[in-house]
């Protein structure tokens, strides 16, 4: 989100002519790309019969307007331009009704910003380093940083002074030790004319212990007999929600994984329908938060085997508690997350 904070007003400052007591020349000289352009604004204190503007933009673009009114009245002039700094340049000429025309020069910056945009890639947030790195669209002023910890203490809250940084410069940010883990971090970005954007991070996941289920070999259908393991795990779950919700809305992720017997397209399949049985189970058991599965089949195994091993530590699920997509190490696929 680009917000524009006030508008910039500045009077061209240029030495003016006599007549400049009938007329007078502002300058609205920033905007929002999609909120606004910049713009001219003439008032008429003292009668006139008219006016003109005639500019020359930077780019060679030439802007040309007629207009007038009656003491007291405000003309803006819409300086429609790209997203961008231009310089501009020209002359006001003023008709009276009983005197010759005179003419005002002018020149003046303007900027149509578009919306600042801040990067932070996943691996740019270092939780055990206790720092972070992002990427502003534009130069830097400076950021609003909060660090807020599950105690309900907080390990950072302050400005960081980033001084015009060019932009695409990789920004960082570090905060101290503190008791507990990283719950959210935010973050608000100024550039150098007050536009901000802001994110707030949730860099944590919760990892649910639980006894695995034991399939039939071959099915993906819970045996009666194994339903009371998922019971358990789903109080874990719970008790995490419980504990974590408070913080963000939370997400329940199952994965499955088997062994190397048999073929690695019919592990895959048979993997992505146990785990879809399972958070099935716990949608039915009530949960209600979103629930999403994936199986990887025998291309991440806990265990490393030759093919066609049948080690029951591969044969396992994952349920994991997140904000946003779980990070995953050495994931052999980039999920394509489902919900049951």
């Amino acid at each position: 989100m680009s917000v524009r904070l006030l508008p910039l007003v500045v009077l061209l400052g240029l030495p003016l002519p006599a007549f400049a007591e009938a007329i007078r020349v502002s300058l609205e000289g920033r905007a929002a790309l999609g909120e606004g352009v910049p713009t001219l604004v003439i008032h008429i204190d003292e009668p006139i019969s008219g006016f003109e503007v005639k500019l020359k933009r930077s780019d060679g673009k030439t802007v040309e307007l007629k207009g007038g009114g009656k003491p007291g009245i405000t003309r803006r002039v819409a300086l429609e331009q790209p997203e961008g700094k231009f310089h501009y340049e020209g002359e006001l000429t003023v008709q009276f009704p009983d005197a010759e025309p005179g003419a005002m020069p002018l020149a003046f910056d303007t900027e149509l910003y578009g919306p600042l945009k801040m990067e932070v890639r996943r691996e740019d947030v270092d939780v055990p380093g206790r720092k972070l790195r992002f990427t502003l669209s534009r130069p830097a002023a400076k950021t609003e940083v909060t660090v807020l910890m599950d105690t309900g203490k907080t390990a950072f809250a302050g400005d960081v002074d980033f001084k015009g940084a060019p932009a695409g410069t990789p920004l960082e940010v570090k905060w101290m030790p503190a008791e507990g883990k990283v719950m959210r971090i935010r973050l608000r970005a100024y550039d150098t004319s007050d536009f901000y954007t802001g994110v707030d991070l949730y860099p944590w996941q919760v990892d649910i212990p639980h006894e695995e289920v034991t399939f039939a070999s071959g099915r993906s259908d819970v045996p009666p007999a194994e339903k009371g393991k998922l019971d358990a795990s789903y109080k874990g779950i719970t008790d995490a929600l419980n504990k974590y919700g408070r913080w963000a809305s939370l997400r329940l992720y199952v994965l499955g994984h088997t062994d190397t017997v048999g073929s690695t397209d019919d592990n895959r399949e048979l993997s992505l329908k146990r785990a879809k049985s399972i958070a099935s189970y716990f949608r039915q058991r009530g949960l209600k938060v979103p629930v999403f599965y994936e199986g990887f089949g025998e291309q991440s195994p806990a265990v490393p085997t030759p093919d066609e091993t049948a080690e029951a530590g591969n044969r396992r699920a994952e349920y994991i508690i997140a904000v946003e997509d779980p990070s995953l190490t050495n994931a052999p696929f980039t999920p394509r997350w489902r919900k049951p």
